[in-house]
C-alpha cells in the first residue's frame, strides 16, 4: 500500500465548503460550527442541500441526486480549498455511485473532513482519486461543537500539519497487542467498511496499512460480525497494525477485539481516541506512518497536509 496524494493545508481567509452526503443536519448546531470555522478565520460557503430532508426517509439530507450534486460542486469548484462534512448518520453509501469520479479526479485535490458514515467516502477517495483525507471532527456534530479539544486538534491539522505529525493516544488507551510497525493509515467505521466489501470501486485489502477501527451503537455480536467478514474475506491479511478508537454506546467490546484481532500478529492499541467519543482526535489516512504501541503513538512520515 502507496501513500496517497496530499491535499494543501489551509490558510486564513480560505474557503471551505460545507456539505451534507448522509443524515439530515440540525440547523442549530450548523450555524455554530460556521461561527467556529469563521473564528478560524476561514469562509465557509453552504452548499445548496446541507438543510435538505429526504421527502420520504427522514434519516437522509435530502435526495441521493441533490446530495451528490453538493459534493461534486464543492470538489470541483476551483474556489474551494477544502470540503468539511456537516454530519454522518447514514446515506453516504447511496450517492457515492451517482458522482462523476471523473471530473472529480481532474479537479484540484482539497482537504476533505469527516467520519463515522464518510468511511464510505474516504474509501472512494482512496480508491478512486488516490488523494488522503481526514477523519476527523465535522462541522455541525456534537463533538466539534462542544469539544475544545477536538477542534484543536483538527485546527492544528489544517493549519499548522508539523505540530501534529506525532498522535498520541487519549486517557484510558491500552495496549492490546505489543509491537511496532510501518504502513499507511486507512479505516473509518468499522460497519462501514464491512458494508463496502464486494462492492465494485471497494479497495481489495488492507495489506501495508495501519487500520483505524471504530464505531457507535453496535452490540458485541454486530460487531463480531463484521470483524469476522472482513477476516474470512481476507481482507485483513498483511496489515501492519490496528489502531481501535470508540465504541460509543456499543456493548463492552474489548475481549472480543482482542480475540478477533488479536490472531493478526501485529500491534494493536485500543482507545487511541479517534471516532465518535468525545475529544476525537484527528487521524490523516492515506498518509505513511509509525505505530508504537507501547509509547501508544501514531507517527506520521509526512505532515498530513502538505
Amino acid at each position: 500500500m502507496r501513500p496517497l496524494l496530499r491535499p494543501e493545508r489551509l490558510a486564513p481567509g480560505a474557503r471551505v465548503a460545507v456539505v451534507a452526503p448522509s443524515g439530515p443536519v440540525p440547523e442549530d448546531r450548523l450555524r455554530s460550527g460556521l461561527d467556529i470555522l469563521r473564528g478560524w478565520d476561514l469562509d465557509p460557503v453552504v452548499v445548496p442541500h446541507v438543510l435538505d430532508a429526504h421527502p420520504r426517509f427522514g434519516y437522509l439530507a435530502g435526495t441521493d441526486a441533490d446530495r451528490a450534486a453538493d459534493l461534486q460542486r464543492a470538489w470541483c469548484d476551483p474556489g474551494i480549498d477544502a470540503v468539511l462534512c456537516a454530519r454522518g448518520g447514514y446515506g453516504a453509501q447511496r450517492m457515492v455511485d451517482l458522482l462523476d469520479w471523473t471530473a472529480m479526479r481532474a479537479a484540484r485535490p482539497k482537504v476533505f473532513v469527516g467520519y463515522s458514515d464518510i468511511t464510505a467516502l474516504h474509501e472512494a477517495f482512496a480508491v478512486r482519486l488516490g488523494v488522503s483525507t481526514l477523519h476527523g471532527p465535522m462541522v455541525a456534530a456534537a463533538d466539534f461543537v462542544k469539544s475544545e479539544r477536538a477542534r484543536n486538534h483538527l485546527r492544528a491539522t489544517l493549519f499548522d500539519p508539523e505540530s501534529v505529525r506525532v498522535i498520541t493516544a487519549g486517557e484510558g488507551a491500552g495496549v492490546l497487542v505489543p509491537g511496532v510497525a510501518r504502513g499507511v493509515t486507512l479505516g473509518g467505521c468499522l460497519s462501514l467498511l464491512a458494508g463496502d466489501l464486494g462492492t465494485r470501486h471497494a479497495r481489495g485489502t488492507a495489506r501495508g496499512g495501519l487500520l483505524c477501527l471504530e464505531d457507535v451503537g453496535e452490540e458485541a455480536y454486530r460487531i463480531d460480525r463484521y470483524l469476522t467478514q472482513l477476516l474470512r474475506g481476507g481482507w485483513l491479511e498483511g496489515v501492519r497494525g490496528v489502531l481501535l478508537g470508540s465504541w460509543a454506546e456499543c456493548d463492552p467490546v474489548s475481549d472480543l477485539l482482542a480475540d478477533r484481532l488479536g490472531g493478526l500478529g501485529v500491534p494493536v492499541v485500543e482507545e487511541f481516541g479517534f471516532g465518535h467519543g468525545e475529544g476525537a482526535l484527528t487521524v490523516p489516512f492515506g498518509v505513511a506512518a509509525r505505530l508504537d504501541a507501547a509509547a501508544l503513538s501514531l507517527t506520521l512520515d509526512e505532515p498530513a497536509l502538505s
